[in-house]
């Protein structure tokens, strides 16, 4: 039997009469087990947020994109893009469309705005998590032989668009090739009428406006050739995971180019939400540290109170350092105990909120609830942070335990 743990276990569970210091011990293991639980219920939320956050831009944004390393145009005749677009067209999971993309003046009627042109290819409009996402008229560019465009949902709100209505889109892009006329400025501007087919959402804080068209008619407006975009996109089968094909196309590409997965094209948003989640972890862990320093007052106090239980375990050959365990063990305990009472109530409560869905959220959100996603890696983490702050505050007043006198 190890002699400190089995001492620092009787002080921790003995059934001596209740004093001050033993009431201080409890109080101290409920509210570490309350930051613990807290710890575990508010972390679980923000991952569900990130969840939802995540499917968000995932459900519609492309697997990988391909765009240049200097410049805004890819050559598709290129050897490294035309061996790279085969290897992918090759696959029977994965689809890669040349996309031109340019910032436009749009008018609708009267209302004017900024906004972004994609000009896709023929087959665009059969990828289905963007049908899916299509809240008016169809996901098309074509009426017959009649080019069409497709709205994102937040331009078509500004400029109070709607399939329905007749009125043209007018898109306006300076010339790439003219000089701009001081006299006459509009004359160096190059424009196009499109009627819209359909209106999209994307639900995309950065996405200020885009408006889908025709590659072809993108290409004249941009004063592009046949066979240059401004990247391409690559679209995998649902479930699927390509990374070693998508490995050896970033090698194929060399250095001319640059391959982007979904967390590349969103790299600010998932940043921020992870530093939101750890500031949020930090501040309850410094809350926990608070809580922690009744253990350093109760442990402090137990050493005085059991001062003639010290000297009659160094008179039975206790060592110094054995003392000094027992007493860091027993603080340790109490802060263990807390511990894993209260991750396991904060698992029990995130568990009956993810079944019954108890608090809702107030005002409109894509979910009525607030939702929880549990990690084992937060789990772990929590305990862990825990450990390593009891431990330490039962440290400190333990080092009082001075060496034996010889």
């Amino acid at each position: 039997m190890h002699l400190p743990s089995f001492i620092a276990r009787r002080y921790l569970f003995s059934k001596a009469h209740r004093n001050v210091i033993n009431i201080i011990s409890v109080v101290s293991a409920v509210a570490i087990g309350i930051g613990c639980m807290a710890l575990i219920v508010i972390l679980s939320v923000y991952n569900g947020f990130d969840k939802i956050v995540e499917s968000s831009y995932n459900s519609y944004i492309p697997d990988y994109v391909i765009t240049p390393a200097k410049g805004k145009v890819i050559n598709l005749e290129d050897q490294s893009v035309s061996s790279a677009m085969k290897k992918i067209s090759s696959d029977g999971d994965a689809e890669v469309f040349p996309v031109l993309e340019e910032t436009v003046y749009v008018q609708y009627d009267v209302v004017q705005s900024i906004a972004k042109i994609k000009g896709v290819p023929r087959g665009y409009e059969n990828l289905e998590r963007l049908q899916d996402k299509t809240v008016d008229g169809d996901f098309e560019f074509y009426f017959g032989d009649l080019p069409r465009a497709v709205v994102e949902e937040n331009l078509a709100a500004t400029m109070m668009l709607k399939p329905q209505f007749s009125t043209p889109m007018e898109i306006y892009l300076p010339s790439r090739t003219e000089d701009i006329s001081l006299v006459m400025p509009q004359s160096s501007l190059l424009s196009l009428e499109i009627r819209p087919a359909g209106i999209i959402s994307l639900s995309s804080a950065e996405d200020k406006g885009t408006v889908y068209i025709p590659d072809s008619l993108a290409r004249e407006l941009m004063e592009m050739e046949k066979g240059e975009c401004s990247r391409l996109e690559v679209y995998l089968a649902s479930g699927k995971n390509r990374k070693s094909l998508m490995k050896e196309i970033a090698s194929t590409l060399g250095e001319g180019y640059v391959l982007k997965d979904r967390y590349q094209q969103n790299e600010t948003i998932y940043k921020m939400m992870k530093a939101e989640k750890f500031a949020i972890y930090m501040i309850l862990l410094f809350v926990v540290i608070i809580i922690s320093v009744n253990i350093l007052a109760s442990l402090s106090m137990l050493i005085i109170e059991k001062k003639e239980d010290i000297e009659t375990y160094k008179a039975l050959g206790m060592t110094n350092g054995s003392v000094r365990k027992s007493f860091v063990l027993h603080g340790w305990l109490i802060c263990m105990v807390g511990a894993v009472a209260g991750v396991a109530l904060g698992l029990v409560l995130c568990w009956i909120q993810h079944r019954f869905h108890l608090i809702g959220l107030p005002g409109n959100f894509v979910i009525s609830y607030y939702p929880v996603v549990v990690k084992i890696s937060d789990v772990v983490l929590t305990l862990l942070s825990v450990a390593v702050i009891g431990l330490v505050m039962a440290y400190i007043p333990a080092r009082s335990i001075r060496a034996n006198k010889k």
